[in-house]
């Protein structure tokens, strides 16, 4: 019988790219719950909809993630990414199931020098960021049988992210602007599903505490924003591709509400020791991206891009 693994939220990157990864592999069914059925903004709709799933795992990757819109929406972003989570935590423990969390780097204040381990302070820069730290910490005290996975930088072929939306504005654009200061390692949505496969079939099969806990899991390698960009147009030209020159900028002159750790860079390197994983190269990964949204779907002679970009807006 194929084991249940329950993810919050239908719509996301990572629900969307789990969902994909098991396709055709009948010995995992991943059940997505969302609203109405489950709305983290609502606490009174999880347990129901959690028991009801008979989850055998739970993989929290549903949050409130619009950083700069949590500046002027706290109390809903605590909601979301600390009181349900507390609530996920507590069910997980009465239904007695593992649960996988997914976290962030804007746990740290980005004044480090090198990448940041499990074991750095944690001082968040904004509030979106002290609230995932506050849903750390309530998974923590629930008593739940967790592992935490902090990461950076998602992007993927679904909804809105960094990689789609560069591609996006050099459908219309020559040049970007594109700040230059802020350091990261870019994250494959569907490398991020993959990860937390291995992950929870660990979970299942071995009782070792050492697999439990906090773990930092981004792609390998690291890069600025504009690094980024440039990368992701460099081989959407050589596909032919939207493309655009990228002009670097600090900080400063992109200000947004929400303060953005300088620093976002970990160090997963207890991922791989504990759990055998290491993610791909984020240049590799993120070619996989970019080639697959070029190729995708064009009819007659209009380019791929296009079409995809046409009928997928933001």
């Amino acid at each position: 019988m194929a084991r249940r693994y329950v993810v919050t939220g239908r719509g996301g990157q990572v629900a969307q790219s789990l969902i994909e990864r098991v396709e055709g592999h009948s010995e995992i069914t991943i059940i997505p719950l969302a609203r109405p059925d489950l709305d983290l903004a609502d606490i009174g709709t999880i347990e129901k909809a959690l028991v009801e799933a008979r989850p055998e795992l739970i993989i929290s990757a549903a949050a409130y993630t619009a950083v700069d819109q949590a500046e002027s929406d706290a109390a809903k972003a605590f909601v979301v990414n600390s009181a349900a989570i507390n609530e996920i935590g507590r069910i997980a423990t009465k239904l007695n199931v593992p649960i996988i969390h997914l976290s962030t780097d804007y746990v740290f204040d980005g004044n480090k020098s090198s990448p940041y381990q499990e074991s750095d302070p944690v001082a968040p820069p904004c509030v979106y960021g002290r609230s995932k730290l506050e849903g750390e910490r309530c998974l923590d005290a629930s008593g739940a049988d967790y592992v935490i996975l902090r990461t950076a930088w998602v992007y993927s072929p679904f909804n809105k992210n960094f990689l789609r939306t560069m591609l996006h504005l050099a459908g219309s654009r020559d040049e970007l602007n594109v700040v230059a200061d802020q350091y990261g390692n870019p994250t494959s949505a569907l490398d991020i599903a993959d990860a937390i496969l291995t992950v929870a079939d660990n979970l299942l099969s071995s009782r070792d505490q050492r697999l439990r806990g906090m773990f930092h899991m981004a792609g390998s390698g690291e890069a600025s924003w504009a690094d980024f960009a440039s990368e992701i147009f460099r081989i959407s030209a050589e596909m032919g591709g939207p493309s655009a020159i990228v002009h670097p900028i600090p900080t400063a002159q992109y200000p947004t509400p929400a303060r953005r750790p300088t620093n976002s860079r970990l160090d997963c390197c207890k991922l791989e020791q504990i759990h055998g994983i290491r993610l791909p190269d984020w240049k590799i990964a993120t070619a996989t991206t970019v080639q697959r949204l070029l190729a995708s779907g064009a009819p007659g002679n209009r380019p791929a891009w296009k079409r995809h970009f046409e009928e997928n807006r933001g």
